[in-house]
């Protein structure tokens, strides 16, 4: 267990399906946004304005449940399976409750739709994808529920098998509800809202039946035997999960505001800018398929009462995040000129972007410390900070250093979208130092009691 070549394999081994599983899910938002753009720039603009508000809503949501594969995976360190259970069963009641809040969230979204000033089809269209997605929520949530309950006793291939099914049927449906076909009506880009609610909820299925019918899991009986709400459970659910959530939503509105702070300077600017953006959140699935496998061997090892070697898997996760960043970071720099190439053929666009992902190879240097940092405090079940951390780090910090050096003179003259790049990395490194320190205060709190038990 303590051999270091040991611990690389299992966390690639894990990793692997869930960054296939991401790539997945990035591309049916892809496969939407072009599907809609054969119909008109309006459908595809419509659903990216759908979209901006459906997954800060549903990830708000999602991240409430993140932390429990760790617990999940403490319980199999521990030999206690007996509880996985009834975990999952108050986790499906915590996700019961949040759907209603997410549906009724995306039900009222026309009050913000209404204060962007669209053009009236472009709303309608918006509208359309918001009320027709919003029925998937309750999908989405219980298909992470189970992710959560297979990939915390470290089987991360099934979210990566239904994650490809969920892609391939994700075409045929668009096709059918875009177009109008088999006696649908044609709903242009409103439409992939409906195609993606009917994904969630076949991914859902599909994962319900695994569970329950597999041989692997089969034993646990998962959907049987509910007991009622047990509202200490759920106390601690809340209080693992709801600082994750927040943490995440922090980041992902940040990068929407400083869209919405960039508009007014044209659209050179917001264009670039995106590029780099885009770019920037395909890359970041990788050390977030890290994380994620970083998190489960945590908690099982300290399930198991092993935090020496629970602190080894974190340094080798760390050791291999910052290993694929400065490769995805050289790939960045060298392929600068033609990754922007592929997103856009207008000079000035082109001129602005390669400039920006240059400072996005620095970015993800940072941001990949920082997000195997956070999963590793996810592991040690210690989430309060990564609150509190985000908050300062991206908002407090990153985004007074990019207004600062975006949009005054008071440093230098004002330098537009990379001027909050340089924010993005102010932020980022701050987020990693702070949480590497918190990391190093944890691991010393549990070798202490380790040591205490042990004597």
């Amino acid at each position: 267990m303590l051999n270091k070549g040991y611990q690389v394999k299992k966390l690639v081994q894990l990793a692997l399906p869930v960054l296939a599983a991401q790539i997945a899910q990035t591309m049916m938002g892809f496969i939407d946004t072009v599907m809609a753009g054969q119909v008109s720039p309006s459908d595809m603009a419509a659903v990216a304005v759908g979209a901006s508000l459906w997954l800060p809503t549903i990830l708000l949501f999602a991240g409430i449940l993140m932390a429990t594969p760790a617990v999940i995976a403490q319980f199999q360190g521990a030999k206690q399976e007996d509880k996985i259970r009834p975990l999952i069963h108050q986790m499906l009641y915590l996700t019961a409750f949040c759907s209603v809040l997410a549906m009724l969230i995306l039900d009222n979204a026309t009050v913000v739709l209404n204060k962007m000033d669209l053009e009236p089809q472009l709303q309608q269209l918006a509208v359309g994808y918001i009320d027709a997605i919003l029925w998937g929520a309750p999908a989405f949530l219980l298909f992470v529920v189970i992710r959560s309950f297979t990939e915390g006793l470290s089987c991360t291939k099934p979210s990566m098998v239904i994650g490809f099914l969920g892609l391939l049927i994700n075409i045929p449906v668009n096709y059918i509800f875009i177009n109008g076909h088999f006696g649908m009506p044609a709903m242009g880009g409103a439409g992939c809202g409906v195609a993606t609610a009917i994904v969630f909820w076949v991914m859902a299925l599909a994962m319900a039946a695994y569970v329950t019918f597999g041989k692997r899991f089969g034993h646990f009986k998962l959907f049987s035997e509910f007991g009622k709400v047990e509202w200490a459970q759920q106390k601690m659910l809340c209080k693992l999960g709801l600082p994750v959530a927040l943490a995440v939503f922090f980041e992902v509105t940040l990068f929407a505001f400083v869209a919405v702070m960039i508009a007014p300077l044209g659209s050179i600017e917001v264009a670039g800018h995106q590029v780099a953006a885009n770019f920037s959140s395909l890359i970041f699935i990788i050390p977030l398929s890290i994380g994620i496998a970083v998190t489960i061997r945590i908690g099982y090892y300290l399930g198991q009462g092993k935090p020496d070697i629970a602190a080894m898997v974190a340094k080798i996760g760390m050791i291999l995040g910052i290993a694929v960043a400065a490769v995805t970071a050289a790939i960045t720099v060298l392929g600068a000129n033609w990754i922007a190439g592929l997103y856009s053929n207008d000079v000035l666009v082109l001129t602005l972007a390669v400039e920006l992902m240059l400072v996005c190879a620095i970015y993800q240097i940072s941001d990949s410390i920082q997000v195997v940092s956070a999963a590793c405090l996810r592991g040690y079940k210690d989430t309060i900070p990564l609150l509190w951390i985000s908050f300062i780090a991206y908002w407090l910090i990153g985004m007074t250093v990019g207004y600062v050096f975006g949009l005054t003179d008071w440093v230098v003259p004002a330098m537009g979208a990379k001027g909050f790049w340089i924010g993005f990395i102010a932020g980022l490194t701050s987020a990693a130092i702070m949480l590497i320190a918190r990391l190093k205060l944890v691991q010393r709190r549990y070798e202490q009691q380790h040591l205490a038990n042990a004597a």
